[in-house]
């Protein structure tokens, strides 16, 4: 009885001495980079590329041959160009993994239905020439019924918005993205797919969302492996006017 009681009077200083403490699970270093937001949390934080803040369009080119961006900007505002044969437009830089924040506006005057009332689209990678790659749809889906995956806010053709936010056309709409770019093996293949969160006028409408593959208008999706690729924008063929965009940022994420 005497060494029981012995051995138990020295576990109770080590089990003291065992005893969890907030510092343990407490990490100090390394500190995150410090970054301003902007004044308002639709303006560029510090860390942003500016792609355009309504002076020009030095950050873009043409989608079909990269030569200078042919769409009209005037009075802070970045407008499609509906002329034959401009078409596309896409960043000069390419992206992997990042955080978008896109406004548009549908114009007042705006005429059609379905999907020839202010189509166009943010590709947010571009993996070729024409509509390649990965579309978040832009549209007026105010009191305008389509198919529920082409609505605004849609992936196109694979991911339904949870809900339609849109405002009235006249009105600026914003897009704020997190977009996790597929990753494939050596060979190609597909090793991860890509993952989209988007707020439409701050309201959650794709909510890490897994597609299927890059976004047809015809046919099933499928992967077809890149690296980094340029984010696009869409001059749509419909005959309705042509939409708007303004203050485009991007940050790109590890």
């Amino acid at each position: 009885m005497k060494i029981f009681a012995l051995a138990a009077l020295i576990a109770v200083p080590m089990f003291a001495q065992q005893k969890p403490k907030p510092e343990d699970t407490e990490v100090w270093q390394p500190e995150p980079k410090v970054v301003t937001p902007g004044a308002q949390d639709s303006a560029a934080p510090s860390d942003a590329i500016i792609l355009f803040d309504g002076k020009n369009l030095d950050e873009w080119v043409q989608n079909k041959d990269k030569s200078p961006a042919k769409w009209t900007v005037a009075d802070g505002v970045l407008t499609v160009s509906k002329v034959k044969g401009v078409g596309n437009i896409e960043t000069k830089r390419s992206f992997r993994n990042y955080q978008l924040h896109i406004e548009w506006k549908i114009p007042t005057n705006i005429t059609g239905e379905s999907q020839a009332r202010g189509n166009s689209g943010v590709f947010l990678a571009s993996t070729g020439t024409g509509d390649a790659g990965y579309e978040l749809q832009v549209l007026d889906s105010y009191n305008n019924k389509t198919y529920v995956n082409g609505q605004a806010g849609s992936i196109y053709k694979q991911g339904i918005p949870l809900v339609n936010p849109n405002r009235k056309p006249g009105e600026w709409q914003s897009y704020d993205v997190v977009w996790t770019a597929p990753v494939f093996n050596g060979d190609g293949s597909l090793k991860t797919p890509a993952y989209v969160t988007v707020l439409f006028n701050g309201v959650l409408v794709q909510n890490h969302f897994g597609l299927k593959g890059e976004t047809l208008y015809i046919g099933q999706p499928t992967y077809k492996k890149y690296d980094t690729a340029p984010i696009k924008l869409q001059a749509h063929g419909d005959p309705s006017a042509p939409i708007s965009f303004r203050n485009i940022w991007v940050r790109e994420l590890e």
